[in-house]
């Protein structure tokens, strides 16, 4: 725990819509919410903007697909705020394109920056939990992890990935008090979905049995849930939020 006495939230890929919501509702939980950035511009407007919403939060920036930036930056924490209680990956990217078109760059650039980043960032925070007897970590995946989806290979098998990665860490971590979840979105109404063309989103909202997108915020509760205290016998799950475009 950190100097406060309070535990210590580290999620990274915090300036997207989904990564906003869950800093602000940890945050508003009580914890000391530590947010992850890669582009120093995007998060120097970001937090501007949080603090003119009353939101205080201490930045840290690694390429999390590499082990050693990641390392520097559990150290930066912990020097700073203390040790890693709760670890949320949220990071991560998309470079699109049918399989046959498909270059060896965007397929490694994916699988680095959404599946080795779990990997690095999981090992770092990992011995700290088991020697304290308390940790959480949830891996945020994606519907098209689950199912699928046309031109995106790369990004379905590293999301799809994660779900071996939670399952397994699980088993090894559990009797020590912690817990490793996964949450899998469906499309969600962050700038990014509501910047495609007009057409598009109202196909993709149509696939969507609810009729509507889902909000940041939702998925921000559901990890509010999971981090607590409350949800100290659910370990190795995946939570699904997708409005029943996918059901099992």
């Amino acid at each position: 725990m950190d100097k406060n006495n309070k535990k210590v939230a580290l999620v990274t890929g915090s300036t997207g819509g989904i990564g906003t919501a869950i800093c602000k509702k940890l945050h508003d939980e009580g914890y000391t919410v530590v947010a992850h950035y890669r582009n120093r511009e995007k998060a120097e407007e970001w937090n501007t903007k949080l603090k003119e919403d009353g939101y205080d939060l201490p930045l840290v920036m690694a390429d999390v697909s590499n082990f050693d930036e990641v390392e520097k930056m559990f150290e930066d924490i912990k020097n700073r705020v203390g040790t890693v209680d709760i670890l949320v990956n949220n990071a991560g990217i998309t470079r699109d394109g049918s399989f046959r078109k498909m270059s060896f760059d965007q397929w490694k650039s994916v699988i680095d920056a959404d599946l080795t980043s779990v990997f690095n960032c999981c090992r770092h925070a990992i011995n700290p939990m088991l020697e304290g007897g308390f940790g959480r970590v949830i891996n945020v995946s994606s519907v098209n992890g689950q199912r699928g989806q046309f031109g995106q290979v790369n990004y379905s098998a590293a999301k799809a990935g994660m779900h071996g990665f939670t399952k397994s860490l699980a088993m090894e971590t559990a009797r020590k008090g912690v817990t490793i979840n996964t949450v899998s979105p469906g499309y969600i109404a962050t700038d990014m979905v509501m910047a495609v063309p007009e057409d598009i989103l109202k196909q993709i909202i149509a696939e969507v049995p609810m009729g509507r997108l889902g909000t940041p915020e939702e998925i921000a509760e559901i990890i509010s849930y999971i981090v607590s205290d409350k949800a100290g016998f659910v370990t190795g799950a995946n939570f699904a939020i997708n409005g029943g475009q996918h059901v099992y």
